[in-house]
């Protein structure tokens, strides 16, 4: 399979599969607090990925330990716990569509701090992206007016820590495996995320109540799959496409989102199913931009 058709698999899959976590966060909510959410998301992790790929982690130097350090907390560490204190006051959903800010602010800060190049076709798709983001925000806040919405800054924050990261991944880590990445930033947050999981006296718990397996099965779910193998093939992506591409990932997850959170009996409207089009379209003109580039240079 050529690397356009693999680019675009591991965008499905990711899409799926963080489509996917903001309801897995929602119900492991029910029974943990935010911080222990994110430990144990953090955790799972990093014992699956451990299992799986130890052996990358010898190729590794001291300057690549240095730059997978700054971009495991940049890129895993803070978000998680972001999206988990942000999810306690609103909707799985809309927190997945404040995550599609991440396309925008990746170009912003490739253009001023990475020398990326910025094309018109990646420009208008972002903002035609962005429109159908606004959208889908809108008419979650009409529907949904007793939701706190300054919780939605948390979102946008990790967010920018994502925009961050995936400029660095592209332009400092391109030699590193993806795999060798994923490994060694989950293997270093989880001493942090273990120290912060038996503050919140999570180890002190005496009981196993129903409540507590299930919030402690979507948490294991999220952590193996969610982030774990999720990550790997981000980091990939990252590697073979470009970072605006990549991030426009964030664009489809809402529609995944959205359709666990109609299951899960979070109310949506026909306005929002048609700014969640007017993404996909985003997304198109995005990766169009490079094939027009290709076309030029024949």
């Amino acid at each position: 399979m050529g690397s356009k058709n693999i680019k675009w698999l591991y965008l499905v899959i990711l899409s799926l599969v963080w489509g996917s976590s903001f309801i897995l966060i929602k119900k492991a909510l029910i029974a943990l607090t935010p911080l222990q959410v994110g430990s144990l998301r953090l955790i799972f992790a990093a014992i699956f990925l451990v299992l799986v790929g130890l052996k990358s982690l010898k190729q590794l130097n001291r300057k690549q330990w240095k730059l997978i350090i700054i971009s495991a907390f940049i890129g895993s560490f803070f978000p998680v716990f972001l999206f988990a204190y942000a999810e306690t006051e609103i909707d799985s959903a809309i927190a997945s569509i404040l995550n599609a800010t991440t396309p925008l602010l990746t170009l912003i800060f490739g253009v001023f701090f990475f020398k990326a190049i910025l094309t018109q076709n990646k420009t208008i798709g972002v903002i035609v992206g962005l429109l159908g983001t606004v959208g889908l925000i809108l008419s979650g806040a009409s529907i949904n007016p007793d939701q706190d919405y300054l919780y939605s800054f948390l979102v946008i924050i990790a967010a920018t820590f994502y925009a961050v990261n995936v400029n660095i991944l592209k332009f400092y880590m391109q030699d590193i495996s993806a795999v060798a990445i994923t490994v060694g930033s989950f293997l270093v947050l989880s001493l942090p995320a273990t120290i912060i999981l038996y503050y919140t006296g999570f180890f002190e718990t005496e009981s196993l109540t129903s409540e507590l397996q299930w919030s402690l099965i979507s948490v294991g779910i999220l952590g193996v799959l969610g982030t774990g193998l999720a990550m790997i093939l981000f980091n990939k992506l990252v590697q073979i496409s470009d970072p605006v591409f990549t991030t426009s990932v964030t664009y489809i997850i809402p529609i995944v989102a959205l359709g666990w959170g109609i299951l899960d009996g979070e109310v949506f409207g026909l306005w929002q199913l048609f700014s969640a089009a007017i993404i996909l379209i985003g997304v198109f003109i995005v990766n169009r931009s490079k094939n027009l580039m290709h076309k030029k240079s024949r």
